[in-house]
């Protein structure tokens, strides 16, 4: 009996050796199926159907950064700069984002311990090649649904540092007026459509904007709306229902979604090896008929040119796609959090593996940038820090009459009355005899 669903699509995973590619081939083929490289956190070997053995003879053992990649093979081949997979602006763009987000994350760690944030804080560090591989690509009106974890998906998408910084604070010139704090981050200027405090509430919310966007193309015939969504998540999400099935919904209705995986490989303190009958998450994708695929997330390189054609693909109508980044945050889950689960031997391993030093080392030997330009960025985003610190330091704490504001549907007929003022202040109304 012949099956009714499409055949399986499994993007495989770049070549560690890839530095360029013809124009005319795109970066994965949906209709290929093949076998996936291992996964690089595991500890232990995964079976896998049908290894490709040639094409595992010219893999490394462990990943290796972009910059060790172009060096050796510019020894072998005399690289020039027309085959270097970014431009000195692009490059640049990449550098100063992810130098936002690092030194951003620093001095909310710092702000934090003084008293100046509270609740939970958690932080992006060693995370920045996911962000700005991927959110730097996105037009203004493209959608970006982020986790706990999401200050520097608001950075990336073009949320002022202040705004940022004073949010942070709990102050009335933050994104969400102080309301929302660390977890919490949204500007529909930007089309941040949230942090979102519990693993997997975001995504659903990410498949309704893909939703929209379809429906004003197809429905509404607005055929300039090619908006695409991408939504953040981490590894311990993908065991919840929602991401299943928000999953099956986008592929069956061909949702313009790049479904983002973070997988730091930890879900607070819990290892993705204990938590998961097969770690290897971007096999779920090919499972609902979306493209799958496996990239290394502390290389923003190759993290760009794998986003490059998930969105390009998106963007065209040919519906979503499962990416698995495997990173690793470089601090404990939250600012809480003392970090004593992990090994010191796995956090040495990724520590020296920084996204942002292997972008800086890119660049400089590739002469995209001189240590000077790089230094003069590293400088002006400190400033940057510094006067959103500043900034919120001195803003306003929110008023208390704006305590049930966007609580309700309509404040003013619930919780706040006609004269401003709280109506559980008036006795007839706590007595239960005032009019509403």
């Amino acid at each position: 009996m012949s099956s009714a669903f499409p055949a399986a699509k499994i993007i495989q995973p770049l070549p560690l050796n890839t530095t360029t590619r013809s124009p005319d081939k795109p970066l994965f083929d949906p209709l290929k199926t093949t076998t996936s490289s291992s996964f690089f956190g595991s500890t232990h070997k995964l079976r896998l159907n049908k290894p490709n053995l040639a094409r595992a003879h010219h893999r490394s053992a462990t990943v290796v950064a972009v910059s060790d990649v172009v060096k050796e093979k510019k020894l072998k081949s005399n690289t020039s700069l027309s085959n270097l997979l970014i431009t000195k602006e692009e490059g640049l763009d990449l550098y100063e984002d992810m130098i936002l987000g690092r030194a951003f994350e620093d001095m909310c760690a710092q702000m934090y311990y003084r008293g100046k944030m509270f609740g939970f804080v958690h932080l992006y560090n060693g995370q920045e090649a996911v962000s700005t591989g991927f959110i730097k690509l996105l037009k203004k009106e493209d959608c970006v649904v982020s986790t706990y974890r999401d200050h520097v998906h608001a950075l990336s998408k073009g949320v002022p540092a202040r705004a940022v910084m004073s949010e942070l604070f709990g102050k009335t010139t933050g994104c969400c007026r102080g309301q929302g704090g660390s977890m919490h981050m949204f500007s529909k200027e930007h089309n941040l459509l949230g942090g979102f405090a519990f693993i997997g509430e975001g995504i659903p919310v990410a498949t309704g904007a893909a939703f929209t966007s379809k429906y004003r193309r197809e429905a509404l015939k607005e055929a300039d709306c090619d908006h695409v969504t991408l939504a953040f998540f981490g590894d311990g999400t993908c065991n919840n229902g929602q991401f299943f099935e928000c999953l099956n919904m986008a592929a069956l209705w061909k949702l313009p979604i790049v479904f983002v995986v973070e997988n730091n490989l930890w879900a607070i303190g819990m290892s993705h090896l204990r938590a998961t009958s097969d770690p290897e998450i971007w096999k779920k994708g090919p499972a609902f008929g979306m493209p799958g695929l496996h990239v290394d997330g502390m290389d923003v390189l190759k993290v760009r040119e794998v986003a490059e054609e998930a969105i390009a693909r998106a963007r065209r109508g040919e519906g979503p796609t499962l990416v698995e980044c495997e990173t690793y945050r470089f601090r404990g889950h939250s600012l809480a959090d003392p970090d004593e689960l992990r090994d010191p031997a796995e956090k040495a391993h990724y520590a020296a593996r920084d996204p942002v030093t292997a972008l800086k080392k890119y660049m400089i030997e590739n002469s995209l940038a001189s240590e000077a330009e790089l230094k003069a960025i590293e400088k002006r985003i400190d400033e940057v820090v510094e006067d959103a610190v500043e900034f919120a330091d001195e803003s306003p704490l929110p008023p208390r009459s704006q305590l049930l504001e966007n609580v309700f549907a309509d404040p003013r007929g619930f919780g706040i009355g006609p004269d401003g003022k709280y109506r559980c202040e008036d006795p007839k109304f706590t007595q239960g005899t005032a009019h509403v």
